[in-house]
């Protein structure tokens, strides 16, 4: 049955290429994978595979990478010069990190067929593997467990609703034993692979608390936003929003037109003319787009919307309160990229899947609303009672220091 869904699948994306830009980035992406293996990969080469899905996940196995990379016994040897061999599916995050400096091959990988995974494995032949967060793509595996090739899963989280705990889930369970480790974000995750007579695991927490760390440390200084937030005498509190949807620039707008005593930096998740006409068009207080600014315009602006990609992490530091967006929609977005810099944060109802926001809602340091009036409550007391801010920016900054160390407790389980 799993194979026949994969050539189902296979077929669908195949029509949908047809039409539709991403489907056939995909289908091109995977086209070009065997060649792309056989120039850059040589047969005394020592291949490590790390494959993340997309986007989200490459930054959650980043520092794992970069640690291997950086460490001594990856130096080239007599038995051949390693080389860190990175995969994704989705285009979302192939072609955003296809220059990526910390890999030496970059590429698709192809559908999970059993004629894709023995022909991609033969050509790779990876001495290791790794396999980010959710990804259980059964033939790979599969085929990594017959050779013999240590396997490992790293950031997974378990839930009672995933396939492998339900009824009939007995036979794709079984990829889970093909495993030779997986290091797990809580202990939910350990309980419910006991169930299953799994017990190689180990609870390491999310591998993220180590990348925003690194990614704070490396923010960049921006003149503009700096310029921005200089002190005003009538502003008490600098909002950053960032991967806005529609239903959370409603709410945050409308209260920012209220409240002068609120300075606003606005980072959409979707920057197209139509969107950012859009906001401007919502907003009644002086507001300037990031890449049409000058340290003028924007010590006069009161909203500065960030109209470009790639600067998101940094701008947090600039703020008194975090928003992170999505929650009114599919789900939310980074919030440990906000809270590292020791910032409250808002965020919305859908978050459920987000343990590191439902852990910092139990403890204080991020707020879940529901509604406008949820958030001019909330919003109002961050901004008006000091004690109270502060202390949730202490809780935020706490926890992420607290659950960091996952990379270096993987690297010396796999490599002392």
């Amino acid at each position: 049955m799993y194979s026949l869904a994969i050539y189902i699948y296979m077929l669908c994306a195949n029509i949908v290429s047809l039409f539709n830009k991403k489907a056939r980035q995909l289908m091109v992406g995977h086209s070009k994978t065997y060649d792309t293996l056989r120039r850059h990969i040589g047969k005394q080469d020592r291949v490590i595979w790390f494959h993340a899905a997309s986007l989200g996940e490459f930054e959650q196995g980043r520092p794992l990478i970069e640690r291997i990379r950086n460490a001594e016994h990856c130096s080239a040897s007599k038995s051949g010069k390693l080389k860190i061999l990175l995969t994704f599916f989705s285009p979302s995050g192939y072609e955003v990190r296809k220059d990526y400096k910390g890999a030496d091959v970059i590429c698709y990988l192809p559908f999970d067929t059993k004629l894709n995974s023995r022909k991609f494995i033969k050509i790779a032949h990876p001495e290791m593997a790794f396999f980010i967060k959710y990804e259980f793509w059964q033939n790979y595996l599969t085929e990594l467990h017959r050779r013999g090739v240590p396997t490992y899963s790293v950031a997974s989280i378990f839930r009672p609703d995933q396939i492998f705990f339900r009824w009939y889930g007995r036979d794709y369970r079984k990829v889970l034993r093909t495993f030779t480790h997986l290091f797990v974000q809580n202990e939910e995750s350990v309980r419910l692979l006991q169930t299953l007579g799994i017990n190689n695991t180990t609870i390491v927490g999310d591998t993220r608390m180590d990348r925003v760390l690194q990614i704070r440390d490396e923010a960049k200084e921006l003149p503009l936003c700096e310029a921005f937030c200089q002190p005003k005498d009538n502003i008490a509190a600098t909002l950053v929003v960032g991967s806005s949807w529609q239903p959370d620039e409603d709410i945050i707008i409308d209260y920012f037109n209220r409240h002068p005593e609120q300075r606003l930096i606005l980072a959409p998740h979707v920057v197209s003319e139509s969107h950012l006409a859009e906001i401007e068009g919502k907003l009644q207080r002086p507001a300037v787009r990031y890449t049409q600014a000058t340290p003028d315009s924007v010590r006069a602006a009161d909203c500065l919307i960030i109209d470009c990609y790639g600067l998101l992490s940094s701008i947090y530091r600039y703020a008194t309160v975090a928003y992170v967006g999505g929650g009114f929609g599919v789900g939310i977005h980074n919030v440990p990229e906000a809270a590292v810099y020791g910032l409250p944060v808002i965020i919305g109802p859908n978050n459920q899947r987000f343990r590191e926001a439902r852990d910092l809602i139990a403890k204080g340091g991020c707020f879940e609303i529901n509604n406008a009036e949820e958030y001019i409550d909330i919003i109002g007391k961050l901004t008006d009672d000091a004690d109270f801010r502060n202390r949730a920016a202490d809780i935020s900054a706490g926890y992420i220091r607290d659950n960091a160390g996952a990379v270096d407790t993987i690297y010396r389980h796999i490599f002392s």
